[in-house]
């Protein structure tokens, strides 16, 4: 039995580490440090489990395997020549080694990724007589180091392929919505999942998604897999507890209604195979519309979207014309709705024509951007969204 607490990171995208330390703490982490960029924590084999079936907004979860001070590259050799990489995985699985650093005084990343990579290697060679690969695109285990001015930190990669790809994704839209930033989205907004949520502007569906999996306690790591089933203390029988205990949390249906809308049939038929696969495709109103057409429903609740800040819309002369446009459907149309507008282009609330009641900075990617929060309280009647889906 390991009860060993080991030392893990989670990084997320950049504004939403207060909202995964929450999220980390009810999953049963301890420990916790927040961090620009993502959050420390400690836990037994079974939160870094958990961490990775059901974290919303997590990217990966790091297991810290050493942290050491160094002054050379000599020393990041011998740092990690003295971590007994057998007691994770064997030799016949392929292996990548990723650096990143901040105020690291070394001249070559790309020599300090190479000296690791060959103390790895030398260390199986010595102990075993044999020694991994390098698989470069699909590695079997993936070995993270992170340097600043004064320490090297080398973390394991539990997770495999980011945990932001769900596993339902077979086909994509330009410029999707990573799903642990849309499920920021949602949690910011404060959608708790009891009353309509609508996203007009739905693109593969990203948002409505990630909703319907929230709303349904659907955890989202349950159609994929993960590294740590490759590790030599890979736990089976605790894995399937895992699973087990995170479904029996599942709900039948989303306890409150989802729309979605988009004016391009190809997002919509995305969107649909995508809801279809994960299995909820029966909470969420998909509808082929195009926003200047549709009317909200007529109970009020969250509207949360992402429309185009320059990436899928090519000029700052479209984005002039689209967004007035959108102002004018929000005032006239959405009475009594909440709205979250999640754009890099900062100019959208003048643009708009509506004072902001919040902004959040977040980043999408490297990408600066903000989350809106609007309260429309003027604007006309308002009928029920019946458009049927089409494409």
């Amino acid at each position: 039995m390991d009860n060993t607490n080991y030392r893990c990171f989670a990084p997320c995208p950049r504004g939403l580490e207060a909202l995964l330390l929450r999220e980390l703490t009810a999953l049963g982490a301890t420990d916790l440090r927040q961090t620009e960029g993502g959050v420390g924590f400690s836990g037994p084999l079974a939160a870094i489990y958990r961490a990775n079936l059901e974290s919303r907004i997590a990217s990966r979860i790091l297991l810290e395997v050493a942290q050491v001070p160094y002054r050379n590259e000599q020393d990041i050799y011998a740092a990690a020549s003295a971590v007994s990489w057998p007691r994770w995985f064997t030799p016949a699985r392929t292996i990548k080694v990723k650096t990143s650093a901040q105020h690291c005084p070394l001249k070559s990343l790309d020599f300090v990724t190479l000296r690791i990579k060959d103390a790895v290697c030398d260390t199986f060679t010595k102990l075993t007589g044999t020694r991994p690969s390098v698989n470069s695109n699909r590695p079997d285990i993936r070995i993270d180091a992170f340097l600043d001015a004064t320490h090297l930190t080398l973390y394991l990669g539990t997770t495999g392929d980011s945990l932001f790809k769900r596993g339902f994704r077979q086909s994509t839209v330009e410029a999707p919505l990573r799903e642990n930033l849309a499920a920021g989205l949602i949690q910011l907004a404060g959608w708790n999942g009891t009353t309509p949520l609508l996203d007009p502007l739905c693109g593969g569906g990203t948002i409505p998604l990630e909703a319907a999996m929230m709303a349904r306690n659907i955890p989202p790591g349950l159609g994929r897999r993960f590294a740590f089933e490759l590790f030599a203390n890979f736990n089976p029988a605790l894995w399937k507890t895992v699973q087990a205990q995170a479904q029996a949390k599942q709900l039948p249906a989303s306890p409150a209604p989802i729309y979605a809308s988009d004016q391009d049939a190809q997002a919509v038929r995305t969107a649909t195979d995508q809801f279809l696969r994960a299995g909820v495709a029966s909470d969420i109103a998909l509808t082929h519309t195009d926003l200047f057409d549709l009317t909200p429903p007529q109970e009020p609740g969250i509207i949360v979207m992402n429309p185009p800040y320059g990436v899928r819309l090519g000029t700052q002369g479209d984005l002039d014309v689209f967004y007035p446009k959108l102002g004018s459907w929000l005032k006239t149309r959405c009475v009594g709705w909440r709205v979250y507008l999640f754009t890099g282009d900062l100019r959208a609330p003048k643009l708009i024509g509506l004072a902001p009641t919040k902004r959040t900075p977040l980043f999408n990617g490297a990408i600066e951007c903000r989350l809106y929060e609007f309260l429309i309280v003027q604007g006309g009647a308002r009928r029920r969204l019946t458009q049927p889906a089409q494409g």
